[in-house]
């Protein structure tokens, strides 16, 4: 029993690891027809794979996070910190939440928290 535990837990990385290397950056997107569908793959493919693992893999719960991770997507695209973004994508992506809701979630909340600075 132990060895299937280590042999699903290897695989659930190693599936993150191949979303991580293959997550259209969001700033390099030109909009092309080509972009567009990869785009649109790796969305549906993640969100199915991610939603599905929980046993919410139904019709409708699908289309709305592939709708709100599109949404997600576009938003990205017209940010202005590289850096931070990239950031930001390693970080999450590195511990299985690769997905562009949490990543533009994350983005906004750390952008928001390098213009402050503690007073009293």
């Amino acid at each position: 029993m132990n060895k299937i535990h280590i042999t699903v837990t290897i695989l659930i990385m190693l599936t993150v690891s191949v979303f991580a290397l293959d997550l259209p950056h969001p700033l390099d997107f030109k909009g092309n027809d080509v972009e567009k569908e990869r785009v649109i793959s790796y969305i549906k493919l993640n969100v199915k794979q991610t939603y599905s693992a929980i046993g919410m893999g139904d019709p409708a719960t699908l289309r709305m996070m592939e709708e709100e991770e599109l949404k997600s997507f576009k938003q990205l695209t017209e940010i202005k910190n590289r850096k931070l973004l990239d950031s930001v994508i390693a970080t999450y992506c590195e511990i299985g939440m690769c997905n562009y809701s949490t990543i533009l979630m994350m983005y906004q909340e750390q952008l928001k928290a390098s213009k402050k600075e503690l007073t009293w």
